[in-house]
């Protein structure tokens, strides 16, 4: 049977767009927030790719950094559709945009890190992907604006002082030292051992606390 819709036309009769796929990926390295690029035929763009038929997005944006940028393994989530007819020179292209954050030595030993200045590639970027970062860049932040470590940025042990860093890398601006304790205690705990910190001093190491799986 071929469905058709009020005016008698199939499917098939319709225009349709490509769709596409592109994966912003942040991590934190040398305390500032960098951006996961990959070189194309239309310059430094985001890793991304066309929709398979038959395929889902999230397996397409799976295959895209793998194939793209040599990551697997890596969870992302959907930050939206970028739908502007005119945001592809090639023709009509939506794109599902995908945020994702990673330690940076997950990452290949060869991928390029851009730095991120005023929420966006501090390098230009093809198409609207400067935008996407931009939205991945807020994403982050509200993630990490009600938890301590949620995308596993450090290790399963770290100090005080190695999470404010990373926070502090997030959100581009230095935090007050206190605050930033007293918030962050509800969502860590201390592991009773100590490490050699700064000038030598010792310090002790934390872990997030896990949310109990009935809860």
């Amino acid at each position: 049977m071929v469905w058709t819709d009020a005016q008698g036309r199939a499917l098939t009769d319709h225009p349709r767009p490509s769709v596409a796929v592109d994966v912003a990926v942040l991590t934190v390295l040398d305390g500032g927030l960098r951006l996961l690029v990959v070189d194309g035929p239309f310059g430094r763009a985001l890793p991304g790719t066309f929709l398979h038929p038959g395929e889902r997005l999230a397996d397409a944006a799976a295959r895209a950094l793998r194939d793209k940028a040599g990551v697997g393994d890596l969870a992302f989530h959907q930050l939206g559709l970028y739908d502007d007819p005119a945001r592809d020179d090639r023709g009509w292209v939506l794109s599902m945009a995908h945020g994702s954050a990673s330690p940076s030595h997950s990452l290949p030993p060869t991928a390029e890190l851009v730095e991120i200045v005023d929420d966006r590639s501090a390098l230009p970027l093809a198409f609207d992907h400067d935008d996407m970062v931009t939205a991945a860049v807020h994403d982050l932040r509200a993630r990490y604006a009600d938890d301590a470590d949620p995308d596993a940025l450090l290790g399963d042990r770290f100090t005080l002082l190695e999470l404010r860093r990373v926070h502090e890398a997030i959100v581009g601006r230095p935090l007050p030292k206190d605050t930033f304790r007293r918030r962050m205690l509800t969502h860590i705990e201390g592991t009773g051992e100590l490490v050699t910190a700064d000038a030598g001093r010792p310090a002790e190491l934390f872990r997030r606390i896990r949310a109990h799986p009935d809860a």
